[in-house]
């Protein structure tokens, strides 16, 4: 039976700790993130949080050590100026860049191979769904990441292992990239 004369807190120990002269200092676990910061590196990424491959590069960029700019595309397109730059910059062409799967490419008639340039960026303007992402832009250059380890090319080197969300290697446990 309990009884309230034999409770104590803090509870009774078996042993005294050791003195703090005898006592290991805490364990100290390995960097597993480049030494990049934000200071070091800027970065943006055009994303869409409902993308599988967009939320693997944004979470490869953070692993870098790197809080990157996020652009909610869908939310806040970007101007035409800004995406022929970034198509440019990634060394597309509009065709290329424009999204197909999941999208009203077809519905606008947007395969029709004799539509301009600039009928396609007004598409994609009006409807940035047709916007393939992710697109990301550091120092070292622009980038259409698909696939998202497409990522590391502009990114310092990375340490450490990581998994994609489907369980897909990209980096092991020596902090080599697999694929």
């Amino acid at each position: 039976m309990w009884r309230r004369d034999n409770w104590r807190w803090p509870p009774r120990r078996s042993k005294p700790p050791p003195p703090r002269s005898l006592r290991r200092p805490p364990a100290r676990r390995p960097a597993a993130r480049a030494l990049a910061t934000e200071a070091d590196m800027h970065a943006v990424i055009y994303h869409n949080a409902q993308c599988g491959t967009s939320r693997n590069t944004l979470a490869l960029i953070r692993h870098a050590g790197i809080e990157p700019q996020v652009i909610d595309y869908l939310r806040d397109p970007p101007s035409r100026e800004r995406l022929r730059e970034l198509i440019a910059g990634a060394g597309l062409s509009v065709r290329e860049a424009i999204r197909q799967n999941g999208t009203p490419y077809l519905d606008l008639g947007l395969d029709d191979p004799s539509l301009s340039d600039e009928a396609l960026l007004d598409a994609m303007l009006r409807t940035p769904i047709l916007i393939n992402r992710p697109f990301v832009q550091t120092d070292k250059g622009i980038r259409l990441c698909r696939p998202s380890e497409a990522v590391l090319d502009l990114l310092p080197p990375v340490t450490g292992p990581f998994v994609k969300e489907d369980g897909e290697v990209v980096i092991d446990s020596s902090g080599r990239r697999v694929r």
